[in-house]
């Protein structure tokens, strides 16, 4: 059969022209495009403050159901309302080449809407710097979605003659792939249902019956359109989806042909042939089961994304061509067959990158997939490799419910082993494989020596989960400062915490520093969120905590002697000198700029270094922060270079916050408690509203690469003025993904390793990841907001300041006043001196409450304030984006039925015409 494209373009104009013919088809488009504003551009969006269409994307489905049907409801059922159908199907044209000229008409018009929706586009270019690759997969799954979904709304068309039921039976058809989605939750509750009430006991079948029909659900959500839309969102073309959805297009075109061929049947033959033609269908749609399951098994894509995030980085690729060819490398992966619907995109991406790991190091590698059910041969295997079950709250059946899930992987080599125990959701898997590999591949590993400090970071009961992270790629050894450092036995120094060193162990590391050896040095004045659990009483203007208060100190058994006192004070003078560096060993950064809407209870002392916040806030000029995009540092101090005569000292700043920071000193932002368990008094942060801020408009340094190279007298050190951005709280959420940010904690601490090691081949592999693209244009406005509440702050507080001297002028005068009166004796003036400083002070203490209290609450109206004006800013853009959407629509429709008006009155003669 040959389709005569004249014939198939003849059908297409006719029904394209004919849905613009009236208002309707307008409006729906209009309704659509607004529809979709609301749902991009809601609170979430400018909670989420990146320029994506995320929401949008989320809601899709759901609003395909409104406009699918709308679209297809007379596509057929119009021409049998009116009879035209049968004068159609007499023409010499055959039933494929009609159906393809009315499908091709509502994909068209379908188009158009698309088209008016690219408004969104423009809305998102104003507010900031998207991602046109993510933009572009994004629409093209909307096109290829709602073009599937079409052929569903002209199969509910092709039976009624009715429009309206039409419409009906078309968000039903259309709406199975959607509620694929939640089918198999419903199974699962109502089997749980039968289980509770004791139903399923009677036919023997046992308990736990509802947990096993998870992979029921999963199969119904691999085979929802939600799932197979999901990658497009994220900026990526998939073959599975692409033949998920041409395929359900061509199982739905060809049920359309099976009842537009309908007529041809014989009577006596209308229950045969359509059994036989059920039967084919039936068959077509397990085809299309069986197309998209094999699709995504193979794993093909195309990354349209700006940074390619989801193609092996040349890195990886470099690292797989290096493998000697004498020794390969197995990898086995043991892996539940079955996980958790949050861990379903992990499993299927670590198997997709196994797949091109395999793929592409040939005979070199050799991959091994095993599926681990509990308590089986598989899971001992998994365990003797140290892969243990990691334990899991899911939610099944509307219930949370605990559930223990394989999702780990052995890298082994002739020289080497290296276990990844468990690839969490925030896990970088390209990179862990990546780094597994090179480091078997390699027969010997370089060693990195952690000092021995109070931060304890080598607890034997609990090490540091920088520890255990270092230990996947070097070996991690302990380090003594009690005596004169070998740095030949390891290849970086880590000290963590050295301001708490003692007078005896400071010049070890000092002397360490002199000699050039590659040192990292973490220290801060605030340790407030330390993994060792000392945290604020290691501080280093503190004395040295003890090392067990027990029960004698508060009961009287007996008092242990005082722990030696930390060098220099704890200001580590000896060790800044040797750095040439200065930094405040009590005084802590605040930084004003927080880009999360949805962290802004966090204190301005959580400080969020960000490139949007400061361009430089990431020195480009070292691999160490090159590529990096934000970072999170905690009560952390600064420091600066200090310049030494006679030595030429290369200060390379890393991290630096924004310009609206600045710094507070210790009696500024501590207070103190006491505490009878801690032995006495405790220091604790003030409360956030309880802190005088001002901000300087300096970009401080946080971190700096400080080198020289001078004979007998070099430096190859890392200082970081704070311990709390490598808390175990950062490594464990990379590893779980449970924030809604992605900082670069990590990636900072594991680099600066890398470049002190001189190795720097995972640099660039692990800054993959998403440019940090935010709603730059409400960031600013916001940004205009918050100088000028921060000028207004200042303001209050200098009011405050001055009618507090002037109160304390009063007193000072009438002290004077009395001093000078001539008439009164010495005991006389006395006493009148005491008894006006005793009446004034209590009039000022009154004042200075009442004054304070007026300042606070002039504060909190001027951040309400802010608040509001910022919301103001969120819902003015929400309806500008709403509203200026449908307007091209809108014009477009005014346009062409102006013309109409236009072309009737010029072309109906003037005796046809109503007086």
């Amino acid at each position: 059969m040959t389709l005569r494209s004249q014939v198939v373009l003849s059908i297409f104009k006719r029904n394209f022209s004919s849905y613009f013919s009236g208002v309707l088809g307008y409006l729906f488009i209009i309704v659509f495009v607004v529809a979709g504003a609301a749902l991009a551009f809601n609170a979430e969006f400018f909670t989420s403050n990146v320029p994506t269409l995320d929401q949008l994307t989320e809601g899709f489905p759901l609003l395909l159901l409104f406009l699918v049907p709308a679209i297809t409801m007379t596509a057929w059922a119009d021409e049998r309302k009116l009879g035209t159908d049968e004068l159609l199907f007499t023409l010499p044209v055959t039933d494929v080449e009609v159906l393809l000229g009315k499908y091709l008409a509502v994909v068209a018009v379908y188009s158009v809407s698309l088209v008016f929706s690219l408004a969104y586009v423009v809305v998102l270019e104003s507010l900031g710097d998207p991602d046109w690759g993510l933009l572009f997969t994004t629409y093209f799954g909307y096109w290829l979605a709602g073009s599937a979904m079409l052929s569903a709304g002209m199969l509910a068309s092709v039976l009624t003659n009715a429009p309206t039921v039409a419409f009906i039976l078309g968000v039903v058809i259309a709406g199975i792939p959607v509620f694929f989605a939640y089918v198999g939750r419903l199974i699962e509750i109502v089997v749980s249902f039968l289980e509770g009430i004791g139903v399923l006991g009677i036919f023997g079948v046992g308990d736990g019956t509802a947990v096993k029909f998870n992979s029921v659900r999963q199969m119904f959500s691999e085979l929802s359109l939600q799932e197979q839309f999901r990658d497009f969102g994220l900026g990526v073309i998939p073959l599975s989806g692409v033949l998920y959805f041409v395929a359900f297009t061509v199982l739905m075109l060809y049920l359309n042909l099976v009842f537009i061929t309908k007529r041809h049947w014989s009577a006596g033959q209308t229950v045969g042939t359509g059994i036989h033609y059920s039967v084919r269908s039936a068959c077509l749609a397990v085809i299309v089961m069986c197309c998209t399951a094999w699709a995504g098994y193979a794993a093909v894509r195309v990354d349209a994304t700006a940074e390619q995030l989801f193609s092996l980085s040349p890195s990886t690729e470099a690292v797989l061509d290096e493998i000697e060819s004498d020794r390969p490398i197995e990898i086995q992966a043991f892996l539940s067959p079955e996980v958790p619907s949050e861990y379903v995109d992990t499993r299927r991406s670590l198997v997709g990158l196994l797949r091109q790991f395999d793929q592409i190091g040939g005979s070199n590698i050799e991959v091994r997939y095993v599926n681990v059910e509990e308590f089986s041969t598989e899971a001992a295997e998994a365990e003797h490799f140290g892969i243990q079950p990691v334990r899991l709250l899911s939610e099944i059946e509307g219930r949370r419910t605990e559930v223990e899930i394989y999702l780990g992987a052995v890298v082994i080599s002739s020289y080497d082993k290296v276990v990844v125990p468990f690839f969490g959701k925030g896990l970088p898997i390209e990179y862990e494989l990546t780094r597994s590999i090179r480091t078997v591949a390699t027969e010997d590993r370089h060693k990195v020596g952690i000092l021995t400090t109070d931060a304890n970071v080598l607890n034997f009961s609990q090490e540091w989960q920088i520890v255990t992270e270092l230990k996947k790629q070097y070996n991690v050894e302990a380090v003594s400062a009690d005596s004169p450092i070998d740095a030949e036995s390891f290849d970086v120094l880590m000290a963590v915490m050295p301001s708490s060193l003692t007078a005896e162990q400071m010049p070890n590391l000092v002397n360490h520093v002199r000699a050039g050896h590659p040192t990292l040095i973490f220290d801060d004045p605030f340790p407030i969120a330390m993994s060792s659990g000392m945290g604020i009483t290691s501080a280093p203007r503190l004395p040295k905590p003890q090392p067990n208060h027990g029960m004698g100190g508060m009961f009287g058994g007996g008092r242990q002697p005082p722990p030696p006192p930390k060098a220099d004070g704890g200001m580590a003078t000896s060790l800044l000198n040797a750095l040439d560096v200065q930094w405040v060993y009590d005084t802590v950064t605040f930084d004003m700029n927080n880009p999360h809407p949805q962290y802004d209870s966090l204190p301005a002392e959580y400080v969020f270094s960000t490139r949007d916040g400061n361009p430089e806030a990431f020195s480009a000029d070292s691999g160490v922060s090159r590529g990096l995009q934000e970072i999170l540092c905690i009560y952390t101090g600064t420091v600066r270079k200090r310049d030494t005569p006679g030595r030429e000292t290369k200060f390379v700043e890393l991290l630096k916050t924004s310009g609206k920071s600045g710094l507070l000193g210790w009696n500024q932002f501590t207070d103190s408690n006491f505490n009878p368990f801690a032995g006495g008094q405790t220091v604790v942060p003030k409360p956030p509203n309880m802190l005088n801020r001002v901000i300087d408009g300096y970009a401080h340094v946080l971190a700096a690469h400080i080198t020289s190279e001078q004979d007998g007298d070099s430096r190859n050190a890392i200082f970081v003025a704070d311990v709390d951005m490598i808390s175990d709280f950062f490594f464990q959420s990379r590893v779980t993904g449970d924030l809604d940010i992605s900082l670069d904690n990590v990636t900072f601490v594991l680099n600066a390793v890398d470049v002190l090691a001189g190795d720097e081949t995972y640099v660039p592999l692990r800054s993959r990841r998403p440019k940090h693209r935010t709603l730059a244009r409400l960031e600013s406005q916001k940004n205009d907001f918050l100088a000028e509440a921060n000028k207004r702050e200042a303001a209050a507080d200098e009011k405050a300041d001055d009618e507090l001297t002037e109160r304390q002028d009063q007193l000072r005068k009438r002290v004077e006043e009395i001093r000078a009166n001539e008439n009164l004796d010495p005991i006389a003036k006395q006493q009148m001196i005491d008894a006006a400083e005793q009446a004034e002070s209590q009039r000022l203490s009154l004042a200075e409450a009442q004054i304070e209290q007026d300042k606070n609450r002039e504060i909190k109206k001027i951040r309400a304030e802010t608040n509001r004006k910022t919301r103001s800013v969120e819902i003015q853009t929400q309806i500008a984006a709403i509203f200026l959407s449908p307007l091209p629509a809108i014009l477009l429709g005014l346009l062409v039925m102006g013309k109409r008006l236009s072309d009737e009155k010029r072309i109906v003669v003037d005796s046809r015409r109503r007086n």
